[in-house]
């Protein structure tokens, strides 16, 4: 049977799920989009179901990938395309939508690695950047993406989406600033974090030992606990009349940086 309509239990039940109410209540968050339900079902998410229309489809992939959903016991639902827009978070619905069981990320599971590679994001407040920065990680070969003192979860769909299913493989790990840092002495991981209030320009520091770039929140930057403990302070030229770039940007700066100097390095949970 096709659902068509927007009253049926399991239409409601996906779109609580745009809330963070909702998505902690279930632990279940939605997944949207060809790309994204193809990297999680690479890295291994769990999903429940899958509801799509194919009026809505834009290509001739989608079949394939709704018989390997199928194939680990997914269910897939076939719903009329007024009532997939009415489940989708995007403007323009791909045509696929799923809920999937969200992840635990301790601090605890987080890989610990010889001269390690680090981002530190805190207390970050935009799904998008949030997103874009594991977008980035995963780009530049960070070991590890550790949230501090969160602002937004992780599971947010517009984060998942920001990230182009870069939250599935990242390793990642939320915690306490406190807690964070204790586990970068204890592992020997050097702190660097961006300001202007340095004569060190970002490509003066070895950043080949063990390190961990640190951003912080949108408006304000830095918190003062983690500028006090920053062992490497560095600035990003500003050449124009603006006088900071966007967190995201900071940060792919700098990880690129090290990404260099690293000379392109794989991380070890990349698969070869």
């Amino acid at each position: 049977m096709i659902i068509t309509s927007l009253q049926n239990p399991s239409v409601k039940a996906v779109c609580k799920l745009r809330d963070r109410a909702g998505r902690d209540q279930s632990r279940l968050t939605v997944l949207e989009g060809y790309r994204e339900l193809t990297r999680a079902l690479e890295y291994g998410m769990e999903m429940a179901e899958c509801f799509y229309s194919p009026e809505l489809f834009l290509g001739e992939n989608e079949f394939p990938l709704l018989a390997k959903l199928a194939a680990t016991g997914v269910r897939n639902t076939e719903v009329a395309p007024h009532v997939l827009a009415k489940m989708a978070y995007r403007e323009r619905p791909e045509g696929l939508i799923a809920t999937a069981r969200m992840r635990t990320h301790r601090l605890e599971d987080m890989p610990v690695v010889k001269n390690g590679f680090y981002l530190i994001a805190e207390a970050i407040e935009k799904p998008g950047n949030l997103g874009s920065m594991l977008r980035s990680a995963d780009a530049a070969g960070v070991d590890g993406l550790i949230l501090c003192d969160k602002g937004t979860d992780i599971y947010n769909p517009n984060v998942i989406r920001a990230s182009t299913g870069a939250l599935f493989c990242v390793p990642l790990a939320e915690t306490d600033s406190v807690t964070a840092l204790q586990w970068l002495r204890d592992n020997h991981i050097q702190i660097l974090a961006a300001t202007p209030h340095t004569d060190f320009n970002y490509t003066d520091v070895d950043m080949t030992a063990g390190v961990a770039v640190v951003v912080g929140r949108e408006q304000t930057g830095l918190t003062p606990f983690w500028m006090d403990q920053a062992d490497l302070q560095v600035k990003i030229p500003m050449l124009g009349m603006i006088d900071s770039l966007n967190v995201t940007a900071a940060a792919t700066i700098l990880l690129y940086e090290g990404a260099r100097q690293r000379q392109w390095r794989k991380p070890q949970w990349v698969r070869r």
